[in-house]
């Protein structure tokens, strides 16, 4: 079997030995006579599965009490308009950090319901940094942030102090893989397909307090109290998704947790970017500060050639390493699950490539 490095940004790599427990059990789930995907999600086989998931996802996360872990449908972008259905009533305003594309979707969705107040902006520099958050309103109902911008390759260095306001982030592009203090934020959502799982499930941790405060015109599938009320199972969830997202979990804590996986975090991106730094070919756009673990974009001197490194990297099994098309350009995503050997081998063809010219 000959298996790539997978540099997507998502849909995104899972651990083989994620991928291989899945395999064994694919026909059947221990002696259900079953696949996960076939059961029933009331059945009590399922239920286990469901339950186990839910408290290595917390565990990992670190979710104390007082907060209500959700497993729903619908992709992080459904959550930019049930964060101010559910947080806010009429007339009410939210602040929001503009600091990326998806930042700026949810700017734009927001403004349907609220008023919105950009506290931080990144617009007029192309999202290369993230600016500081001197102070957040409030009389703002939350403060929304997007902690990691996966299409221009920034992450927020250090949370900002919201004070009484709520912390809401946006965390589908670096959940579980750096440290984070749940209790500093009311929400935190994310889509599965980049650090928890497979595409066609998003997390939702929402403080309990926070919780029977939607409008009454907020459909019944996006009011988290009635999922939190109903364990996420008002209607069919996303099981297999569910089921992978807990191998990746136990997966994740076998490695020795967020802790672990974050020192190899460092390692893996301080690695790539010291390469491109040096480079008389590749650069980097991001200010240093503000730079991603997860997401390293990167340029040569000419589209062509970008084109070329892509087209040549993929033959040698580095795949998925062309630019957001906002951006253009290469982006090389090294989520958990890409090993250190990924990394240093899209290195050594960097070099490859680069003396080749």
């Amino acid at each position: 079997m000959a298996r790539v490095y997978n540099f997507a940004a998502g849909p995104a790599a899972i651990p083989l030995e994620v991928l291989e427990a899945a395999q064994k059990e694919l026909l059947e789930y221990g002696s259900s006579g079953q696949s996960v995907m076939e059961m029933s999600h009331r059945s009590k086989e399922y239920v286990e599965i469901y339950d186990r998931a839910k408290a290595s996802l917390n565990k990992a996360m670190g979710v104390p009490e007082g907060y209500s872990t959700l497993l729903i449908q619908g992709g992080a972008s459904l959550q930019f308009s049930a964060a101010p259905l559910n947080l806010t009533q009429e007339g009410a305003s939210a602040a929001y950090a503009d600091t990326g594309n998806f930042a700026h979707a949810a700017i734009g969705e927001a403004k349907r319901y609220v008023n919105v107040n950009v506290i931080a902006d990144a617009s007029n520099d192309n999202y290369t940094y993230v600016p500081d958050i001197a102070s957040v309103p409030q009389d703002a109902a939350y403060c929304y942030i997007t902690t990691n911008n996966t299409v221009y390759g920034t992450r927020f260095p250090k949370l900002p102090d919201t004070g009484a306001v709520p912390l809401v982030a946006d965390m589908s592009s670096n959940i579980l893989s750096e440290e984070y203090d749940v209790s500093r934020f009311g929400v935190i959502f994310a889509g599965a397909q980049k650090n928890i799982g497979p595409a066609g499930l998003t997390v939702v941790i929402v403080r309990s307090d926070l919780l029977g405060k939607a409008r009454a015109a907020c459909p019944k599938i996006l009011n988290w109290k009635t999922m939190a009320d109903a364990d996420s199972m008002p209607n069919t969830p996303a099981t297999y998704a569910i089921y992978i997202a807990g191998l990746c979990a136990d997966w994740l804590l076998k490695q020795g947790g967020v802790k672990a996986i974050e020192k190899i975090n460092i390692e893996k991106s301080k690695l790539l970017y010291n390469y491109l730094d040096n480079s008389k070919t590749f650069s980097n756009p991001v200010r240093v500060d503000s730079r991603s673990r997860m997401n390293v974009v990167f340029k040569s001197h000419s589209p062509e050639l970008d084109d070329r490194f892509c087209k040549e990297a993929a033959k040698a099994g580095l795949v998925n390493l062309k630019g957001h098309r906002a951006v253009g350009g290469m982006r090389a995503s090294i989520y958990n699950a890409m090993p250190i050997e990924g990394v240093k081998a899209l290195i050594d063809f960097l070099k490859k490539f680069e003396s080749g010219l």
